[in-house]
């Protein structure tokens, strides 16, 4: 009995030690966003200060860019949730010809890597006039996100019982209104699961946008946060700590929003 506890101490001592070893990185832009002397060490400020934050929102280099990664990945959550959910209703509820060919044609676009495809769509962009579109960009993320979403939400819908359906169309309610006042409420956790995901896909995405999108004041967060990085290696860590940490916040505020949905939603995505 001492035996096996002294080994479960041991065990949980050495976990603990692993756990703050790969807590320190993530100490770093904490305390150096409020460092106004902030360098590359992990350490406690001599003098805490909100400067570097006042600083980044006065001088005109958070707005501009956050505005433009929220219209692009707000966006991008609505018309990803609205297209997959359609897209899913019919894969779920009906059996037509081809079914499988279909999901399974889904399933290979959702393992297709991203970056492979924006040589040829740069070119279909540049005759459809999208380059330099924040309209472009919201496409290609809808575009991309679309086949592991519509997997998802199928699976999803799979889980709600057909007969809460028919007892609906039985009462009166049309397809549409049984989707939407049955099915939906049901699979708010795998609509949460989608939203957060092409949520998150947007709103860090840094290669497409640098890709497709050449004038400065369209640039969001995820690309403007290189103009911290001077000339000569020259980098004021402590804007560029401060600018990181609001740029993680609307993503740790959705996800805290949604996270008792999105536990519930990844189980059962995984269970379809």
């Amino acid at each position: 009995m001492f035996r096996r506890a002294l080994i479960s101490t041991v065990i949980y001592i050495f976990l603990t030690l692993v756990g703050l070893y790969f807590l320190v990185p993530l100490l770093w832009p904490v305390l150096a966003s409020i460092n106004p002397a902030a360098t590359l060490a992990v350490k406690w400020p001599a003098t805490p200060s909100l400067a570097n934050y006042t600083t980044i929102l006065t001088n005109g280099v958070v707005i501009p860019p956050f505005t433009n990664s929220a219209i692009m990945a707000i966006s991008t959550m609505v018309l990803v949730v609205i297209l997959s959910g359609l897209a899913a209703y019919p894969l779920s509820r009906f059996q037509f010809r081809f079914k499988n060919t279909l999901m399974l044609g889904v399933l290979f676009a959702s393992a297709l890597p991203i970056l492979a495809l924006v040589t040829p769509l740069y070119a279909m962009y540049v005759t459809l006039n999208l380059v330099d579109t924040l309209q472009g960009v919201i496409l290609f993320f809808v575009a991309s996100a679309l086949p592991f979403s519509i997997w998802l939400m199928k699976n999803f819908l799979d889980s709600v019982p057909y007969e809460l359906e028919e007892a609906a169309w039985i009462d009166g309610a049309s397809t549409f209104t049984a989707l939407i006042r049955v099915v939906l409420p049901i699979c708010a956790p795998g609509i949460s699961v989608v939203a957060v995901w092409s949520f998150l896909g947007a709103w860090t995405n840094f290669f497409v946008p640098l890709i497709l999108l050449q004038t400065q004041e369209l640039e969001p967060a995820s690309v403007n946060i290189y103009t911290f990085f001077g000339s000569y290696g020259q980098v004021n860590y402590g804007q560029l700590a401060a600018y990181a940490m609001l740029y993680a916040l609307p993503a740790v505020a959705l996800y805290t929003l949604v996270s008792r949905f999105f536990v519930k939603g990844i189980s059962g995505g995984l269970k379809g």
